[in-house]
């Protein structure tokens, strides 16, 4: 994915690409942003969920998330994706090979999901 070579990484060397398709056709992208405050570091599926949401865009059929070796989305990206939906894809992507090395769920990767009524 060509966004994750725009990743700011100095401190992990570990760039991260993600791509959300909603159900529009659309696509928004996003890349992780580290930060010395590494609490305050941004995972590249929330810079795009949050892409996504400031076009207005709320519905999705997959995120890719492109990394060496096609790593998994930590707790706190799988509960921001969880908040848009529990049905749409999951794709992992191995960014060396280029080859999907996953397909979930959301739900798969997040069961149990923290849920309020809106």
């Amino acid at each position: 994915m060509a966004v994750q070579k725009n990743a700011y990484t100095p401190y992990s060397r570990f760039p991260v690409g993600a791509a959300i398709l909603s159900v529009s056709g659309k696509i928004f992208s996003g890349c992780n942003i580290e930060n010395a405050s590494f609490g305050l570091t941004i995972c590249a599926e929330r810079c795009a969920v949050a892409t996504a949401v400031a076009a207005g865009e709320r519905q999705w059929k997959a995120i890719a998330i492109a990394s060496r070796s096609g790593v998994t989305p930590c707790g706190a990206c799988r509960q921001v994706l969880v908040e848009f939906g529990m049905d749409f894809e999951v794709l992992l992507v191995d960014s060396e090979s280029e080859q999907i090395t996953a397909r979930w769920k959301i739900s798969e990767l997040l069961p149990g999901a923290f849920e309020l009524e809106p």
